[in-house]
């Protein structure tokens, strides 16, 4: 390769990251957002903090990734790299029923990280509402379900062991409490698939988290919670006369007391919304804030972030697409305890 060729390669590069990085001063206002968006590096951000992740004794970074989305189509492969760089340790993913490929494509990080992460997916076990008894019949139907998307994720990942699974769409109370259910976990451990039993959950949230905690058979749940409360995830909204998060610490401390491990999810999605289908608001939630959070460089996302976290969650699963989301996603989970005390 001549001189030539390589000064020319050298000056595309220079020129490429000086377009990103101009792109990022313009749009944050941030001299080193734009520098680490254009370098990719991570070297400048704060340390990550790190919280108890119930039972399982695994110290998770307060920042999940969520694979789920972000990797379906491999549109965010890129980032894995960096946030395992940046402190990020724990992975959450789901099954291709759900999320495509998203499994497939985290299999090369795991072949080369796996040994350094703590490892999430999680499948629906059937088309099972809120508010259906289920006969054991039914239950074992679900939990066998259940098994075989855990050995689908196995191999759509290329690995043999998650650390944990979860019961994804979580919402029936007889489901969480059946016997079945606890049978095929407990066979999922003895043969070495997966090491912990979790649930993830945005409808009937409180009364199958509080059914989680009197089995003492979870130690996790990934639950849609904000600022305002319960996020109803069917109507993208706040539930409709749900308590806030203050008023659920009861709830949220009777899951801790039993060694679950709190997640949360959707924390800021109905900030976003898509107000020409009439929903979504981005004030939602200022209320909750005092003057020192609202003058603070925060965005509303990362204010609500914070907030989950400071108020008895361990961590925040978010979907981070874009290198930009993923720094203000990291800043918000670094900052909780600063502005939140």
């Amino acid at each position: 390769m001549s001189d030539l060729t390589i000064k020319r390669r050298s000056l595309l590069k220079s020129v490429s990251m000086a377009a990103v990085g101009g792109q990022a001063l313009l749009r944050t206002g941030n001299l080193q957002a734009a520098v680490d968006e254009a370098t990719r590096s991570v070297e400048s951000w704060p340390q990550m903090e790190y919280r108890e992740l119930g039972k399982t004794g695994f110290q998770g970074s307060r920042l999940v990734f969520g694979c789920g989305a972000a990797l379906s189509n491999g549109q965010a492969n890129d980032l894995l790299e960096p946030a395992l760089a940046s402190g990020i340790n724990v992975f959450d993913v789901g099954f291709r029923s759900y999320y495509r490929d998203a499994e497939m494509n985290l299999a090369p990080f795991l072949k080369k990280h796996q040994d350094e992460i703590f490892l999430i997916s999680k499948a629906i076990a059937g088309d099972i509402s809120a508010e259906d008894e289920l006969s054991v019949a039914e239950a074992k139907t679900a939990a066998n379900n259940w098994l075989k998307a855990l050995d689908a994720s196995l191999s759509e990942l290329q690995v043999d062991h998650v650390d944990a699974y979860y019961l994804m769409a979580a919402n029936n109370v007889s489901l969480i409490r059946s016997e079945e259910i606890q049978m095929a976990f407990d066979e999922a451990r003895t043969t070495g698939k997966a090491s912990h039993f979790g649930i993830s959950t945005h409808e009937n949230a409180e009364q199958v988290l509080l059914a989680a905690a009197d089995t003492g058979w979870y130690s996790l749940a990934q639950i849609a919670i904000t600022p305002a409360g319960w996020y109803d995830f069917a109507n993208k909204d706040i539930l409709a006369g749900s308590k806030n998060m203050q008023e659920l610490q009861p709830v949220l401390a009777a899951a801790r007391k039993a060694g679950i491990g709190l997640i949360g999810m959707k924390a800021g999605r109905h900030l976003a919304g898509r107000k020409w289908f009439g929903w979504g608001s981005p004030n939602a939630y200022d209320g909750y804030y005092d003057e020192n959070v609202m003058s603070a460089s925060l965005t509303a996302f990362q204010r609500s972030y914070a907030y989950v976290l400071a108020n008895g969650l361990d961590a925040v699963n978010a979907d981070m697409q874009i290198w930009q989301h993923m720094r203000e996603n990291f800043a918000a989970a670094t900052s909780a305890q600063t502005y939140f005390v």
